[in-house]
């Protein structure tokens, strides 16, 4: 009998030690007996973050453009950022669903909610909250350790890159997230966060919309001193650095206009798209790439004014 006791007090003891009870970024409240063993991602960045703290064998489903790491390649697909596949993602019977809210149809997700799935939804803004992000997937995962260490090695990362440009002269920064039609990002969306953090000005960043559509002549009016692009598919599209490329077709609409400082002096430069614009572990990587670009501009500015104190 004592026996018996004892092994209801440790199966109790672990029973309450194993509860989570944790808040979403939507305010939502979440309570589960133990760790998710069974999780959906709908968003890349959410299944990269699944990976980084060792959860890759809990992982059910995701979407088509979760690409990365390689393993994630063989998970089975439940949908697109178009149209989500409700029948199979509740087949597949997940503890929890992984929502990245802009980046899903509200009407699919109030789908899945009343079919009595858990969505968790986890959408940082911000540079520093990723890291955040990071530890509620391994506190949903049961993988506290290994969350802790990778959002502290991306927090530290972040640091010392923020320390190595608090001082750095500002650039007039346009990012072009689309051609046609012309869209930029303003000081709200995370890409200028990563700006911010090089030194950059994102010159629409005071606009009202989060992804602002924009003319020509308004671009040409703001005389930017550099314009970057994402390279959004391909291999390049998650590796490299910066690449000045003024022979980019992202940038073709550009030649006619050779007084714009970004196009006189050739500062046009594509980043790896993947990790510029995803909110998730490879985050640093996408602010080297940006420095990198923001760098080599003030680096040539300031030749070029050695050499004409006029410019």
């Amino acid at each position: 009998m004592k026996r018996l006791l004892a092994c209801a007090g440790l199966s109790l003891a672990c029973s309450l030690a194993c509860a989570l009870d944790f808040t979403d970024d939507a305010g939502r409240r979440h309570q589960l007996p133990g760790p998710a063993q069974r999780v959906i991602t709908l968003a890349p960045n959410l299944t990269e973050m699944v990976y980084a703290v060792g959860g890759g064998s809990q992982l059910v489903g995701t979407v088509a453009t979760s690409d990365h790491p390689e393993a994630a390649r063989s998970v089975p697909r439940v949908g697109d950022h178009q149209r989500l596949d409700i029948e199979r993602i509740v087949a597949l019977r997940p503890d929890a669903v992984l929502v990245w809210h802009h980046g899903n149809a509200g009407r699919e997700l109030a789908q899945l909610e009343a079919a009595g799935l858990r969505l968790v939804y986890l959408e940082p803004q911000r540079l520093d909250e990723i890291a955040r992000a990071i530890e509620r997937v391994g506190t949903l995962l049961g993988r506290e350790d290994v969350a802790t260490q990778k959002a502290l090695a991306l927090t530290t990362s972040l640091a010392s890159l923020r320390a190595q440009h608090v001082a750095s002269e500002p650039v007039r920064v346009f990012y072009q997230v689309w051609q046609q039609p012309l869209m930029t990002v303003n000081d709200r969306q995370l890409v200028s966060d990563v700006i911010r953090l090089c030194g950059g000005r994102n010159v629409f960043g005071q606009l009202a919309p989060l992804v602002p559509q924009l003319s020509t002549e308004s671009v040409v009016a703001e005389q930017p001193e550099v314009i970057l692009a994402a390279r959004e598919t391909g291999p390049e599209a998650s590796t490299g650095g910066a690449r000045r490329e003024p022979g980019h077709p992202s940038f073709a609409m550009w030649a006619g206009f050779a007084r714009m400082p970004a196009v006189k002096h050739r500062w046009l430069y594509t980043l790896p798209g993947d990790v510029i614009s995803r909110q998730g572990p490879r985050i640093d990587q996408g602010v080297r790439a940006m420095c990198q670009a923001l760098d080599e501009v003030r680096t040539e500015r300031a030749h070029k004014r050695a050499r004409d104190p006029s410019y």
